[in-house]
């Protein structure tokens, strides 16, 4: 990929073929991430705000232009998974299949479904529609499209048990 050409974070397929990300996208892009980070590393949420605020919303990594993110957005997405996590969890364990809780699905998919579980049960002020192609998107971007299905279908029933409208 052309050094010169922005991105919103590594990823396996060509950005060419995706939307255009736009700074809410970017900071669901970096809000998954840092769940991710947070999951993996045992970092603390603290530790990951400061280090994605300095190091990576807008910046350059390994030659990666990163698209400027919503900075707000992106905490209140990452903030309120820890803070509602114990709501979250059943709501994804729920949508998913009896023998797959939310702690045996890969961890970037589990990152994923949690950030956008936030938003759909908690942020009724954006288009479920919205959240879902959004994060199906990242889905996409990161996994082969069985886990883009897989999310899609998650997220779905995961709104539709909430009473949100598609």
């Amino acid at each position: 990929m052309p050094a010169d050409k922005p991105t919103s974070g590594p990823a396996k397929r060509d950005p060419a073929m995706a939307r255009p990300a736009n700074q809410r996208g970017a900071a669901r892009l970096a809000a998954v991430q840092a769940l991710y980070q947070m999951d993996i590393g045992r970092q603390t949420l603290e530790e990951t705000l400061s280090q994605f605020g300095a190091f990576r919303l807008g910046r350059e990594i390994e030659g990666e232009q990163y698209l400027p993110a919503d900075a707000d957005f992106f905490r209140q997405i990452v903030t309120g998974v820890i803070k509602h996590q114990l709501e979250i969890d059943p709501s994804v364990d729920k949508a998913l299949a009896d023998d797959w809780p939310v702690e045996r699905v890969d961890a970037t998919i589990r990152a994923i479904l949690r950030a956008a579980t936030f938003e759909l049960t908690r942020r009724k002020d954006i288009p479920a529609r919205v959240v879902i192609t959004e994060y199906v998107d990242i889905a996409k971007a990161f996994h082969e499209d069985d886990a883009a299905n897989l999310v899609n279908a998650t997220l779905d029933a995961i709104a539709r048990r909430a009473g949100v409208k598609l």
